[in-house]
């Protein structure tokens, strides 16, 4: 923030800024009393940022503005909330204090910006503190455990936080590089996930897209272009397609609108890398929504089907693409009827049916959910989006969950896919798939838990261990002299019940660190990697441990992935010596590199600092990259888009650093993976290999193509110097006559 003296054009801006939200919170207000708080709120909170800049170098007022449109456009709350948005960051920048707002404006407005205040203060205590890793990290996750305990005592605060944070995110372009990097991360980690739980589809998407946008520019640019020439060749399709579905509602009397909806770039980026495929195959491109208004007399579910009915009279449908909503709500509370039909072109859409009222939650969320509550559609607890505040509620007020481990368990929570599972009274549980007997336990209580010595999974006797289904029937058999076993953390899933296991073992503190180092020396031997300080640096690196003891008690209690500890072992033991393994060539802005003979494997340049390739990820020179300082002054590089890397950074912003790729580049190989598929013939792999070593000069590492009935699959592994060579070295071996689909992967 700056300070200067607002000129006429800085009061005009603001006042007309305010005039738009001041017509959108008439329509929210129920009375002109409750449009007077606002616009006491506006004249308080203007006053209070007089002359006050953004380092965009705009008025700071219209940051409150801008948050309290998102909140009534958006997110569709009240004038409290609406008035509490514009004074968001009074207490924080100015010297008023919370007492002064309940004077002003009552209890209701200062609890919520008092809670606003303090998550801003935990978000931004990171960065100010001076205390060690472990204390800056409990204490944040201590005060995420109160911040979250909000969504129970008055969900609006994280609402209108996330509608702060869409805003900040919307003028990332003002904030320096390392900055923007932790707040992306940040958002991704916690706050996308949090918007999709609390069903903000709106703000969701467009975190999504922003996060991409700076995340990987390059993607973003090649999608958004793809999917508008995508759009421009279909709109005949889609007009043909919806045309005799209007016809049919219109003529069966129903009252409706019917919406386009094409998938975001985000969503089509993350299905091309996930699942590795084309853009040309996701073929969820487009979706239409009906929203029509139900008849009285009839459910709202039975009118949907009715409507599905009248579709598949006309078109051909995917049965297995078939989604009821409506008799199974997601947990966020989202109901609606999904089916994909065939149009005439052959063209395959997605079409969602929906009430007005099922529209209004699926694009508004936690708060249409509620209003919908208080005229009578659900009762208190009786709903999906109930219970998981519950489940909430229980894992933050349990004095048996370590802080340290929170934010990992409220992460899990909010992006793990779920399926529906039932007591033996038939209630209907949501929980993770693939989880186990001993997860259902845990979710039902913790107590249950650490007595359960067997199951009946639909009526039948089962271990603890057994993989439960969507659908299943599920008895848990206790023993009140039975006590939580280590083993156990070989099979539990969810973070609740590993969270809880791991805080029985926690008193047990030497005996847990001797335990995970023995568990780790059994991973590196085989693995074949060498038992040395380096080893041990890059596994403390990549688990986001603070040291040994740390990563050893991580080990010991079941809070590492063995799966990854391997993963990362097997990597470090094959690129042992490698000069593609370890960075040499990383650079400070303009500064030169110390150059360095070709063979070394960690380079130090100015500051003495050194630099490792995250085994992760394996970025090359031209990906966008974000580097992690450890307290021994080596700084991990990792792709931006590294799941890996916004985890860490959600976590610890404090130790994002931005590295620079420097000259020292050209004269380094980097491994990357290839992968191929296409249509097997004679010759091909020759042709593959000989373009690749001859034309290209390219060395190869690995080479994995398997044929079946005439289709080949396989990839190959490569040395390049930069993404440049990899680019060409893609493009030219997409004409080679055969192969149909070719795309970067991991290792």
């Amino acid at each position: 923030m700056s300070y200067s003296e607002f000129t006429q054009d800085d009061y005009r801006v603001i006042d007309e800024a305010y005039a738009v939200l001041r017509a959108s919170a008439e329509k929210r207000c129920a009375s002109q009393e409750e449009l007077d708080v606002v616009q006491k709120a506006f004249e308080f909170a203007n006053e209070a940022h007089k002359n006050v800049r953004r380092r965009s170098g705009e008025p700071y007022m219209l940051h409150p503005i801008a948050v309290a449109q998102i909140v009534v456009d958006d997110i569709s709350l009240g004038y409290k909330s609406i008035s509490a948005a514009l004074l968001h960051d009074v207490v924080e920048d100015t010297e008023y204090t919370v007492e002064d707002l309940r004077v002003q404006f009552g209890d209701k407005i200062a609890s919520l910006v008092d809670g606003l205040t303090k998550i801003k203060n935990v978000l931004d205590k990171e960065e100010k503190t001076k205390q060690s890793d472990y204390a800056v990290r409990s204490l944040q996750a201590e005060n995420f455990k109160r911040i979250l305990l909000t969504l129970n005592d008055d969900p609006r605060v994280v609402l209108i936080k996330l509608a702060d944070r869409l805003h900040n995110c919307r003028t990332i372009e003002y904030m320096p590089e390392q900055k923007r990097d932790k707040i992306l991360s940040e958002t991704m980690f916690i706050f996308i996930p949090l918007a999709h739980r609390l069903g903000l589809y709106t703000v969701k998407s467009e975190l999504e897209n922003i996060w991409l946008r700076y995340k990987e520019p390059e993607a973003y640019a090649e999608v958004q272009r793809m999917i508008s020439r995508s759009v421009e060749g279909r709109k005949e399709d889609i007009r043909s397609f919806m045309e005799p579905i209007e016809k049919m509602l219109t003529d069966a009397g129903f009252r409706f609108r019917i919406k386009m909806r094409i998938k975001t770039p985000y969503s089509v980026w993350k299905k091309m890398n996930t699942k590795h495929v084309t853009f040309e195959e996701v073929y969820d491109l487009y979706a239409i929504r009906i929203i029509f208004e139900p008849a009285p007399g009839m459910s709202e579910r039975d009118q949907c089907f009715r409507i599905f009915s009248m579709l598949t009279s006309k078109f051909r449908y995917l049965p297995e693409r078939m989604r009821d909503w409506v008799e199974n709500p997601k947990p966020n509370g989202y109901e609606a009827l999904h089916c994909t039909l065939i149009g005439p072109s052959g063209v395959k859409v997605e079409v969602q049916i929906r009430t007005t009222r099922m529209d209004d939650i699926a694009e508004r969320g936690i708060a249409a959910h509620w209003r919908y509550k208080q005229d009578g559609y659900a009762g208190e607890g009786d709903n999906e989006m109930d219970r998981w505040l519950q489940n909430i509620k229980e894992i933050l007020s349990n004095p048996d969950v370590n802080a340290l481990e929170l934010l990992d368990i409220i992460h899990t929570d909010l992006t793990s896919t779920e399926i529906t599972v039932f007591t033996p009274r038939g209630e209907q549980r949501t929980i993770q798939k693939g989880a186990t007997v001993l997860d259902f336990a845990y979710l039902i209580h913790s107590e249950v838990g650490n007595k359960a010595i067997a199951a009946k999974v639909n009526q039948k006797l089962c271990a603890l261990s057994q993989v439960i289904k969507s659908g299943d029937q599920i008895e848990i058999i206790t023993a009140e002299e039975e006590r939580p076993k280590r083993e156990w953390l070989q099979f539990l899933q969810t973070r609740r019940a590993k969270s809880l296991v791991q805080e029985y073992f926690r008193g047990e503190r030497k005996a847990t660190v001797d335990y995970g180092r023995s568990l780790l020396e059994q991973q590196v031997a085989a693995a074949g990697a060498k038992k040395d300080p380096t080893t041990l640096n890059l596994l403390i690196q990549s688990c986001g441990a603070s040291n040994a003891d740390d990563l050893f008690f991580k080990a010991g209690i079941g809070a590492l992935s063995m799966e990854r500890v391997a993963d990362v072992l097997k990597k470090a033991a094959k690129n042992t010596g490698s000069t593609s393994w370890l960075l040499k060539m990383f650079r400070r802005e303009n500064k030169p590199v110390q150059q360095k003979p070709k063979n070394v494997e960690i380079s130090e340049v100015e500051g003495g600092v050194r630099y490792i390739i995250a085994s992760c990820c394996n970025p090359i020179p031209g990906d966008a990259v974000v580097g992690f300082k450890a307290p021994d002054g080596t700084v991990t590089v990792h792709k931006k888009s590294c799941p890996v890397a916004e985890e860490i950074a959600s976590t610890q912003g404090d130790k994002v650093v931005v590295p620079h790729w420097g000259h020292g580049s050209e004269s380094l190989s980097f491994p990357v993976r290839i992968s191929m598929q296409g249509i097997d013939r004679i010759g091909l792999v020759n042709e593959i290999t000989r373009y690749l070593s001859v034309v290209m000069g390219v060395n190869m590492r690995r080479l994995d193509i398997a044929a079946d009935e005439g289709i080949f699959k396989g990839y190959i592994d490569i040395f390049v110097s930069n993404r440049d060579v990899l680019e060409k070295v893609i493009k030219k071996l997409s004409a080679v006559d055969g192969i149909t689909k070719i795309t970067r992967t991991d290792l």
